[in-house]
């Protein structure tokens, strides 16, 4: 990227020039000269379009990680900090709940995290042991993993649409010796009663509905109510680098896995939000994503507890009340996934497009066909479109507004932040090495795997896996940068331009998303085998016109056409996550394999839904009628025109 052949040269000329006793002004003209000549000026090129950028970047580095390093060396933990805000502002404003109109002021939410924090101590939770939450989001979500977390206790966050098999897998590798769910949730919690180990304590927070709740369940808000609000006599001893919580998230290794996040991981996502977007003190941040995420709970949350910005909830997006909420509540900072913005260009023009404040908006899969229009119409100045899975170490923030990028890395200082595009093997992800043994990096324009050196010294760096030691193995290699190194292996195929902008090209192996979750197929696919008795099926992403992310499709093996996809359906819908079920069907005779019994797929996503591609039968998820209607030509012209809710 330096043009080393054209420096070299240049230098030579430098000392030569300098030795015929030439003035030094002359030496250096002819050196850049040769420099130039040779190619070196495609560099001065980048450092007089990327320097600015560059340089804010390096900016925010050095700051969050002199930051870390303080809270470090003072054995500092995310209740620590959240308590030095408290006590700077104890009467404002935390979390607004959009929903029920509750507004939490610090001292509130710092009173009700102190209650639960004595509470679970005087029940016997010690540091290390695990506590399962089970809510939707509201503001008692956040006093709750708080509130454990200055116990020492570490929550497991479970995803509300989870049901039966795989909410009871989630909850049994956590190793909780308690589940505290909300009372919208009961029914949930009573399907997979009878797989629950005896000894799993129960709580119960909010609304019990008519039916009251379970024998065994105990009510949470009385026994808080109970409880002394002041600070425990004896805190945890706790440090930056130790447990906080578990967030699950999908990858290709199958059913959800529990990624660890550290005090330093919670504190380093919302720093990285915090100034590479200049957020202040005195914004109000609209967060309507889930609080089980890492986005909704760190990258949204995490401006309250830690720099002190009002926070307001809503548990669920709503595309027609977004813009309301937001002057209702003066909002100057919203929270987004690729989805929200399109819902929102769908909606008719209403007058509070005009009236809000909304200066920022935060997170990813902005589509840049659709990024000049949102900004445009509802007159949003700043885009802040970032990537970075929950547990990886390769994060990378917009900082420019560049269209359609979700990052960049220094071309003029890359090894200041070492992340990497290497070549990978398309149809196995299989990382593609040179004669040395050491991974390929990838030519600007060129797609290739996104890689971030570990180092477990430095917070920045650092890769603390999941729960499940296998599935953390897996997301490691070794010998990437150089001989013996390790780096995390993100799953993701991006591109990088010449100066250093990155663009999110696809999400690899068994994963795709879809409504703003990681759907995994290799679970999709194990319970439709499961279903159909143990059939060949398999599940796969398929794009569709206009729509966000990657709509999932089951070719699914019925040699007798015996198969029903409306009895299907209503079986999927008691075991799988709405945005887990099958969208389209195929029907086919067998489903190809490979000579090791691999599920092939690169045809089947191939052909996508197209009638025209295949004669076997196609079905699609009509989701406003709630069954599946025969995929024929002018269906597929209706889908791909956007006729239907999707």
């Amino acid at each position: 990227m330096r043009a080393p052949g054209a420096g070299s040269a240049s230098v030579a000329s430098l000392v030569l020039l300098w030795l015929l006793g030439l003035p030094w002004t002359w030496s250096t003209a002819a050196a850049l000269g040769v420099y130039v000549g040779g190619g070196g000026w495609r560099f001065l090129r980048i450092v007089c379009k990327t320097a600015r950028r560059d340089l804010f970047g390096l900016s925010v580095l050095i700051r969050v990680r002199l930051e870390l390093r303080r809270h470090q060396r003072a054995r500092h933990t995310i209740p620590q900090i959240f308590q030095a805000v408290v006590q700077r502002q104890p009467e404002r404003l935390a979390l607004v709940d959009a929903g029920s109109g509750a507004c939490w002021t610090f001292a509130q939410l710092d009173a009700y995290s102190n209650a639960v924090a004595n509470l679970f101590r005087r029940l016997g939770f010690a540091p290390g042991d695990v506590v399962a939450i089970f809510m939707e989001g509201r503001p008692e979500f956040v006093g709750l993993w708080l509130g454990l977390a200055k116990a020492g206790v570490e929550a497991a966050l479970l995803n509300v649409n989870l049901r039966r098999e795989p909410l009871a897998f989630c909850l049994g590798t956590s190793g909780a010796k308690a589940l505290v769910f909300g009372g919208e949730l009961a029914a949930a919690v009573a399907e997979m009663s009878g797989e629950l180990g005896k000894s799993l304590v129960k709580f119960c927070s909010g609304d019990v509905g008519p039916d009251g709740v379970f024998p065994d369940t105990q009510l949470l808000d009385p026994l808080l109510k109970e409880t002394s609000t002041a600070p425990l006599a004896q805190p945890p001893g706790k440090g930056m680098d130790d447990r906080l919580f578990y967030i699950y998230t999908s990858g290709t290794t199958g059913l959800p896995k529990a990624a660890i996040i550290v005090h330093s991981r919670y504190y380093r996502i919302a720093a990285f939000g915090h100034y590479s977007y200049s957020m202040q003190a005195a914004d109000v941040l609209y967060d309507c994503l889930p609080l089980y995420h890492s986005a909704g709970n760190i990258m949204g949350v995490g401006q309250c507890l830690i720099y002190g910005l009002t926070v307001v909830l809503r548990k669920k997006f709503s595309a027609s009340r977004f813009w309301d909420d937001c002057v209702k509540y003066n909002c100057t900072v919203v929270q987004y996934i690729g989805e929200i913005c399109r819902y929102l260009l769908k909606q008719p023009v209403r007058e509070a497009e005009g009236r809000h404040r909304v200066r920022l908006a935060v997170g990813n899969g902005l589509r840049p066909s659709i990024w000049e229009e949102f900004t445009e119409r509802f007159g949003v100045r700043q885009i802040g479109e970032f990537y970075g899975a929950t547990e990886c170490n390769c994060s990378i923030a917009n900082m420019d507004g560049k269209v359609g990028s979700c990052g960049f890395n220094s071309r003029i200082l890359p090894h200041v932040y070492p992340i990497r595009l290497v070549k990978v093997n398309e149809d196995t992800m299989e990382l593609l090495r040179d004669a040395q043994g050491l991974c390929i990096p990838c030519q600007t324009g060129e797609p290739g795997l996104l890689v971030g050196q570990i180092n477990q010294q430095d917070p920045l760096r650092r890769f603390d896996g999941y729960i499940s030691e296998s599935a953390t193995s897996k997301k490691i290699a070794h010998s990437v940068f150089r001989k013996g190194d390790s780096a995390y292996l993100s799953g993701d195929v991006l591109v990088m331009d010449e100066l250093g902008y990155m663009y999110f090209r696809d999400r690899s192996g068994d994963t795709f998303r879809w409504r703003g979750e990681n759907v995994s197929t290799t679970e999709v696919e194990g319970v439709l085998s499961r279903l159909l008795g143990q059939t060949d099926v398999a599940v796969y992403g398929v794009a569709v016109p206009g729509v966000e992310g990657k709509a999932g499709m089951a070719a699914i093996a019925d040699p007798h056409g015996r198969l029903s996809p409306n009895a299907l359906y209503e079986e999927l819908q008691k075991v799988l996550a709405p945005y887990a079920r099958p969208i389209f069907l195929r029907l086919l005779p067998q489903v190809d394999t490979t000579g090791t019994f691999k599920i092939q797929k690169t045809r089947l996503q191939h052909e996508g839904f197209d009638p025209r591609q295949t004669s076997d039968r196609l079905f699609f998820l009509d989701l406003k009628q709630g069954h599946y209607l025969p995929l024929d030509q002018g269906v597929y012209t209706r889908i791909c025109s956007g006729a239907f809710a999707l």
